[in-house]
């Protein structure tokens, strides 16, 4: 998938440069758009932190810094780097996020985070030592959309609990291991334990089903910050840079996080 990336990317970008040449650099020009690409990280800082599974603002505290350091030492105006959260989820389900926590505590589980962090690193770094990249490039169209739309729904399942129920996929588990379909998720656990994504589908259906659980105050956020996000841009001036449409819903709900 990276590798699917940076083809896309050097062909994106390599037409512009024949024709255009390299940006020059400009102080001011530059600034902004480092300050736009900073604010809108933010958020996803925050919200991949709790889809990790742990408090949001430790997001900020472990991916702000290393962010800033790789900004300073690359020389490229073409590229930005970032966190995604595809890989949130997989690091929550490769480590057992919501067992660890319970059993550890937060602190013990950032450190786990820590440590996977910089296994996958030097594991990329090895895998492009080793020519890994070329390997990628001949994984057929259809895998790699496969793939995508995989990551896609992954996402959307992730994100249901958090804004459908005040108490996230700590209180939606409860209320799935209170029903019938309760048993089957735990008969289906115990034969397939690596079953965890049939796991989080079935959570998910159920809790669409289930309205009369959610949350009024927090599904009606949820809603109106998504609404934002797809249809804030075509309200907004046109003198506002994008991404401000996540900055103005990631700021409105947690004003009222704070003060309501």
């Amino acid at each position: 998938l990276i590798q699917e990336h940076q083809v896309d990317f050097a062909l994106s970008i390599s037409q512009p440069i024949l024709i255009m040449g390299v940006p020059k650099f400009n102080p001011i020009r530059d600034a902004i758009s480092g300050a736009i690409m900073a604010a809108t990280s933010v958020p996803q800082l925050i919200a991949y932190a709790e889809t990790t599974g742990y408090a949001g603002y430790r997001g900020l505290a472990t991916a702000g810094p290393p962010l800033f350091a790789w900004g300073l030492v690359t020389g490229s105006p073409f590229m930005n780097a970032g966190v995604t959260s595809i890989t949130a989820l997989m690091a929550k389900t490769d480590l057992d996020g919501e067992v660890y926590v319970a059993e550890y505590g937060e602190e013990e589980y950032v450190k786990l985070v820590a440590a996977y962090s910089l296994y996958i690193g030097l594991a990329s770094v090895l895998l492009a030592l080793v020519g890994f990249g070329k390997l990628a490039q001949k994984v057929p169209k259809t895998v790699r959309s496969g793939f995508k739309w995989g990551c896609a729904i992954g996402v959307l399942v992730s994100a249901i609990p958090n804004g459908l129920f005040a108490g996230g996929g700590g209180e939606l588990k409860a209320l799935v291991g209170g029903s019938p379909l309760g048993d089957v998720i735990s008969s289906l656990k115990n034969a397939f334990p690596a079953a965890t994504g049939a796991v989080n589908v079935a959570n998910f259906f159920f809790g669409l089903l289930h309205p009369q659980y959610w949350a009024p105050v927090t599904t009606s956020i949820f809603l109106m910050c998504t609404l934002i996000v797809m249809k804030g841009s075509q309200f907004l001036p046109k003198s506002f840079p994008p991404g401000m449409e996540v900055i103005i819903a990631t700021a409105a709900s947690t004003l009222y996080s704070m003060y309501f």
